[in-house]
């Protein structure tokens, strides 16, 4: 029986198959060499607390001027800690962007799935050119990860935590766990400092953080969550929700929030005055 057409197919299937790890390989290097690595000593990453506002009067942005030290705002407005699509699907198209996966992203140094990624909302016209510059990072340089999140996780009503299973990045510390565990891998060395969420008012509903659970348990769940996994991953944690803003009377959202939410320039100014003592303490 002749076999030579079946050996020539062999053939021509090694030689395609090393063509395309040949050009695979040189589009990958190419990628990589385009890209101009930057040296940024902290990096801020959370939600629209810091990710909102991207002027001069961003806390990230008063961080650097106080610090004398450059920050780079890696905050993503509308996202959470945890990933919220079900059977790990990305069915939320913003779980790419959550902090676990952004992460993950910076120890693989591959933000292939972010770059793909379209979020057609309002107020993420900033994404694409945040993610090319959190990208363009070499984190071996990296000196702090400040984490701000926890306020999409409460209204999300993300699970806090399954003891079964504390890595389950569906829940809020399992979430966490992931995030720092990559964190340390992408650079050991590194200083990572969590940022609780502050105290909220829902304008439109008349409540409060303290009386509003929407699955996951109230504001203050999330807070206490933080500090006793800060405790536990052996990271810092800097409390902004007990005695910051104050909440004695319900007028009192108006004092440093424009929406109940988000901070105004004045809470802004003082999460940023708050943050950088911290920092200088070290």
């Amino acid at each position: 029986m002749n076999r030579k057409p079946d050996r020539q197919k062999m053939i021509y299937g090694v030689i395609g198959a090393v063509l395309f790890c040949v050009l695979f390989f040189m589009t990958f290097r190419t990628r990589a060499e385009e890209i101009d690595r930057q040296t940024v000593k902290i990096v801020t990453f959370g939600d629209s607390v810091l990710g909102e506002i991207r002027d001069e009067t961003a806390v990230p942005a008063q961080l650097q001027m106080l610090l004398g030290e450059p920050v780079y705002n890696a905050a993503f407005g509308g996202t959470c800690m945890a990933k919220l699509g079900a059977d790990g699907m990305f069915n939320d198209t913003r779980d790419c962007l959550s902090l676990v996966e952004l992460a993950k992203a910076v120890w693989a140094d591959d933000f292939g799935v972010q770059q793909a990624a379209r979020i057609r909302e309002s107020n993420t016209e900033y994404f694409p050119e945040v993610l090319d510059g959190l990208e363009a990072i070499d984190f071996r340089q990296v000196e702090v990860v400040l984490i701000q999140q926890g306020l999409n996780d409460f209204h999300a009503g993300v699970p806090l935590e399954d003891p079964e299973a504390p890595y389950d990045e569906y829940t809020f510390l399992g979430a966490l766990r992931s995030a720092v565990s990559a964190f340390r891998k992408a650079n050991p060395a590194v200083r990572i400092i969590l940022v609780t969420p502050t105290y909220t008012w829902y304008l439109d509903r008349k409540l409060t953080c303290e009386e509003i659970d929407q699955g996951g348990g109230v504001m203050e769940a999330y807070v206490e969550a933080e500090l006793r996994a800060a405790e536990e991953l052996g990271i810092e944690v800097i409390n902004v929700y007990h005695d910051f803003f104050p909440h004695e009377t319900w007028e009192d959202w108006q004092l440093y929030s424009r929406d109940g939410l988000h901070p105004n320039e004045a809470g802004r100014e003082k999460l940023a005055l708050k943050i950088a003592e911290a920092l200088e303490e070290q």
